[in-house]
């Protein structure tokens, strides 16, 4: 990866904020922003209407004969669509700068009509990015604003595209809501669950062979997890504070499902602290068996070492320059007639009682 790529990836996680000494609720679009589109979507009990690129008119037109109107804005350049959005419904200002200052913690601001939820969800998995989902809803309406085209929403259209009894349908905007906020939360355990797939088998194939680029994946893997826990301990505050507050706008018969939601984010907290429990665990035990089997090799060129010491003193002592015709104490043996076979013999002797003593002793 070039330097110029690797500022760009990083710029693209920093979290964007208006200018120092900026007034609040001061709405600045990020220059990376994509253009925003509006999809409209009207519900009453009986039928539905969805209008894709809707226009403000559109939304003046529609919004109140409908019992309950869902905008769906993709894409954050366009301030002044989002200033007009925030004016036709009475968005709190502060709200919409969170909006468009993407990377917000996960969260739920309360106001006197409406409430405003900040989510996180898993954009691209295979690059790990992150997208800012921001959900208001009210009594008739409910809106999200999007950083870019691609969401987990369509069974929920396809829900309320469905014939009846639909309970999206029927119900109040808060349960539409609670369906958006749900489908986020479990668009995280496709992820997550292959994550515990890759984990098993790396572990699997590290118990047969271990291989460099497997700590490699498992510290890959450990930040996304990381990544993960972030996200999900701030999301469990989030929706555990979307259920014990009392505003009107958010029905009893609601947090009755934001309660089972709440659940399936305890469950993929659960899941991701196993992961990286298990991946810290698989982890250690990579260097302990690295460890292990560079000690193997060690002992074994240790052994072959112990072995030849002997051979080279023996080889380095009759490898002397000396003349036996000057002195029978200089070096004799070098005018025996069977002097070189068992010299070896010898050597190979000693080399064979060596590795014999060393299986007794089982150091081989």
């Amino acid at each position: 990866m070039t330097k110029t790529e690797t500022t760009v990836k990083k710029a693209r996680y920093r979290r964007r904020r208006s200018p120092v000494g900026a007034s609040p609720g001061t709405l600045i679009a990020d220059p990376a922003a994509q253009r925003s589109e509006l999809t409209l979507t009207l519900i009453s009990p009986e039928k539905c209407k969805t209008i894709p690129n809707a226009s403000i008119d559109d939304l003046l037109k529609h919004c109140d004969s409908w019992p309950n109107v869902w905008l769906d804005c993709s894409g954050l350049a366009n301030i002044e669509l989002i200033e007009e959005i925030g004016r036709i419904f009475g968005l709190h200002p502060l709200a919409l700068e969170d909006v468009v200052n993407t990377g917000q913690r996960p969260k739920v601001d309360f106001f006197e009509d409406h409430a405003f939820v900040a989510v996180s969800m898993i954009d691209d998995a295979a690059s790990h990015r992150y997208e800012q989902i921001s959900v208001f809803f009210g009594e008739k309406f409910v809106i999200t604003f999007q950083e870019r085209a691609g969401d987990p929403f369509d069974p929920v259209r396809k829900r309320i595209a469905a014939s009846l009894p639909n309970r999206l349908r029927q119900r109040s905007a808060d349960y539409l809501a609670y369906a958006l906020i749900d489908a986020v939360v479990d668009s995280y355990f496709v992820p997550v669950e292959a994550a515990s797939d890759v984990v098993e088998h790396i572990e699997d194939a590290m118990l047969k062979s271990p291989q460099k680029q497997q700590m490699q994946s498992l510290h890959a893997l450990r930040r996304h997890t990381n990544g993960l826990k972030s996200v999900l301990w701030p999301l469990r505050d989030a929706l555990a504070t979307l259920i014990r507050n009392d505003v009107p706008y958010v029905k009893a018969e609601t947090k009755v499902f934001l309660n089972d939601t709440l659940d399936h984010c305890i469950r993929l907290i659960e899941l991701v602290e196993t992961q990286r429990d298990a991946m810290t665990g698989l982890i250690e035990m990579h260097l302990s068996l690295s460890q292990a089997r560079t000690n193997d090799v060690i002992s074994l060129l240790t052994i072959v070492s112990a072995i030849f010491i002997p051979l080279t003193f023996l080889v380095g002592v009759w490898g002397m320059n000396f003349d036996p015709e000057t002195s029978p104490w200089n070096m004799p043996e070098l005018r025996a007639y069977y002097g070189y076979p068992a010299a070896l013999l010898f050597m190979v002797t000693v080399a064979v009682s060596l590795f014999v003593y060393f299986k007794w002793k089982k150091w081989l």
